[in-house]
Order: C-alpha cells, then sequence, then structure tokens
C-alpha cells in the first residue's frame, strides 16, 4: 500500500481504537458534571478515566466530544455507540460507570 498521497502526505493514520463513543458536548456542558467518584466531571472526562482510557489515537478506545447531536434531552447527555449507532443512550448523571461501559461495548480497560 502506499504511503503518500499529494505532495508524499500519508492518506490515512491508524488508530488502536477497538471502537468509539461520541458524547455530545452541548449536553454535557448543559448538565454541568454529575459524573465521576464525587459527581464532578463531565460524562467524557469521567468515563475516560473510569476506564483508565488514554486521550488520542494511541488508546484502546475512543471517546470523542462531538459538536450538539440534535437531541437536546433534559437533564441527560446524548452519547453514541459506534458499535452500535442505531441507537443513541441518554446518560443522566450519576449513572453507573460500569454499566454505561457494558452497554458501549467499551469494556474495563
Amino acid at each position: 500500500m502506499e504511503a503518500a498521497g499529494r505532495g508524499g502526505l500519508k492518506d490515512h493514520v491508524r488508530a488502536n481504537w477497538r471502537n468509539v463513543v461520541l458524547v455530545c458536548r452541548k449536553c454535557d456542558k448543559k448538565v454541568g458534571g454529575g459524573f465521576g467518584p464525587q459527581g464532578d466531571e463531565r460524562l467524557a472526562k469521567a468515563l475516560r478515566r473510569h476506564l483508565s482510557l488514554k486521550k488520542g489515537r494511541k488508546a484502546a478506545a475512543g471517546i470523542v466530544e462531538v459538536s450538539c447531536l440534535g437531541v437536546c434531552p433534559k437533564g441527560a447527555v446524548t452519547v453514541v455507540d459506534g458499535a452500535d449507532s442505531r441507537e443513541w443512550l441518554l446518560v443522566r448523571p450519576g449513572a453507573d460507570l460500569d454499566d454505561l461501559a457494558a452497554a458501549l461495548h467499551l469494556g474495563t480497560g
């Protein structure tokens, strides 16, 4: 496979992700925390920390904050599992992160 596109630049980049989760940044900000051990973290950060995931493409899975997904539930954060994108989750503050990780096919670390 050729590694060069126009001008010798790569045309793709590999990631170690086995799955990707999209978290609505707008919902997460509106809820204003409510996740993690003390209940003071945003969902994306709390889930990443709970699963001991690094940031970026070298992590085992990707948890990516995206702009508004257009659902805008009251008191919840919209989350999309890349492996099952037909069913979106509405995650309320205080949700069990182990149950959420299982629902998102993320495993435990």
